[in-house]
């Protein structure tokens, strides 16, 4: 099949109802350049990274110009379909594992193979695990060049646990068990206060009457959980399928991942952590977190600068407790640059993509304290930049180190399963359905899985 053909094809499998998305520009000024690459990215906080990386990657190759598009979350995968669709999507676009899977079961990715083998392009630079996350599920196809990683920690109101009586250090060691919590459980209940000054360890606390929760979260976290259960499950001896990526078979209904989510859910019960109702009102966790009304909140690495800008009070970052299996875990997750198939400039794309992944670009990215880079040299000089925010960012890279860092998930029917474990998890932690139902949702997602895919 020729590559219009090809092109057309694959897209036309992607038609949806698509509305439009503005967006931004914030690019380096323009030149006489003979090719100009579009370049998308949904995170304006790292607009000013690369916004540098483009200006020094124009100097090395005045006949390339980089133009630089930034589109909110959703608008931006719902934009990036449609001009898949139009056939006019942009040369180069920022990737994430839960899309991935889709946009490269459907040949809209550029197979960067011959490009990495051709330039003797070092893969072995990136940090472990992520290069393989962007590989095609028959193993033959590199669909992505890692830029970023990220973990999640406990961020903490560091006023609240020095009168709760707890150090920084004691934060490291918290354990916790789905029988009783364990000192992780201790301390949330120490950290919750009710409308009455009463803490959740003390005698008379009134836990439908709180002031401030000792942990918050934003939902219920449908089959992922990233920033909500994923590090209680994942310390329990559980992971998310038979394999990653492209894992067939999900385990939803692992005793387990079950009595995590059944103690998870307890949390509420017992008043330490906001009904589904609160959590999810339309009130940010980070704006919630900032103003106090959570002592402590499970939230990414790439928040770091958005926690420091929004809290109103000091604020540090503790590793996530360490579980049954007798370690911590966290979803190691990553970004990554790929190429449309359907550009006219597959060369010049190469060529931006392999200067993002460079130290030259990522040192650039280090420096910015936003999001940590791929490239092992690089996270290194990020940690000090993210110490001048005032975070311990060996919170995050601890995972790295002891090698508990699980990576994200990666399927090609993502959307699918999320559209039946949303509900099945939400109806749970809302108390309308036992943790047992989640056997069900299992059942429905594999069988999804299942079915042939043409």
């Amino acid at each position: 099949m020729k590559k219009a053909q090809k092109v057309a094809a694959s897209a036309a499998a992607l038609a949806m109802a698509i509305g439009l998305a503005a967006c931004s520009s914030d690019t380096p000024a323009h030149t006489d350049a003979a090719v100009t690459l579009r370049y998308w990215l949904w995170d304006s906080s790292q607009l000013p990274g690369y916004r540098q990386c483009a200006e020094n990657f124009q100097e090395e190759n005045p006949d390339i110009f980089i133009s630089l598009e930034q589109y909110g979350w959703d608008d931006y995968w719902t934009q990036l379909t449609a001009s898949m669709v139009a056939e006019n999507a942009p040369d180069v676009f920022t990737n994430h594992t839960s899309r991935f899977g889709k946009y490269g079961s459907l040949d809209q990715i550029l197979d960067v193979s011959e490009y990495i083998e051709a330039d003797g392009y070092d893969l072995d630079q990136f940090e472990d695990g992520l290069v393989d996350q962007w590989v095609s599920e028959s193993g033959t196809a590199q669909l992505g060049i890692p830029k970023d990683w990220d973990t999640v920690g406990l961020f903490y109101n560091e006023d609240m646990i020095k009168e709760a009586g707890y150090s920084p250090e004691d934060l490291w060691e918290l354990e916790w068990n789905p029988e009783d919590g364990g000192t992780y459980e201790e301390f949330l209940a120490a950290m919750t206060i009710d409308k009455n000054g009463v803490h959740g360890n003390e005698e008379g606390f009134d836990k439908n009457n709180v002031a401030t929760y000792g942990i918050g979260y934003n939902e219920a976290g449908s089959g992922y959980g990233q920033v909500q259960w994923s590090p209680y499950a994942l310390s329990n001896d559980w992971e998310y399928a038979d394999q990653n990526p492209w894992g067939r078979v999900f385990n939803y209904d692992d005793e387990n991942f079950q009595e995590a989510i059944a103690w998870w859910k307890s949390l509420i019960d017992k008043g330490y952590m906001p009904k589904l109702s609160i959590a999810s009102s339309g009130i940010g966790t980070l704006e919630s977190f900032g103003a106090g009304a959570y002592a402590t909140l499970i939230e990414g690495s790439w928040n770091m600068s958005n926690v420091a800008a929004k809290a109103a009070v000091p604020v540090d970052v503790a590793p996530t407790p360490i579980g049954p299996s007798g370690d911590r875990a966290s979803v190691m997750n990553g970004l990554a640059d790929s190429i449309w198939v359907g550009t006219e400039h597959p060369d010049e794309a190469w060529k931006w993509v392999s200067y993002m992944g460079s130290t030259e670009c990522q040192d650039i990215i280090a420096s910015e304290a936003v999001v940590f880079p791929a490239i092992s040299s690089s996270t290194e000089k990020a940690i000090p930049a993210f110490g001048e925010l005032g975070f311990d960012a060996e919170a995050f890279s601890i995972h790295l180190e002891d090698g508990t860092g699980v990576t994200s998930p990666v399927v090609d029917r993502w959307a699918q399963l999320d559209s039946i474990m949303n509900p099945a998890m939400s109806a749970v932690i809302d108390g309308q359905a036992d943790v047992s139902t989640l056997t069900n949702a299992n059942e429905q997602v594999n069988n999804m899985m299942a079915r042939d895919r043409e």
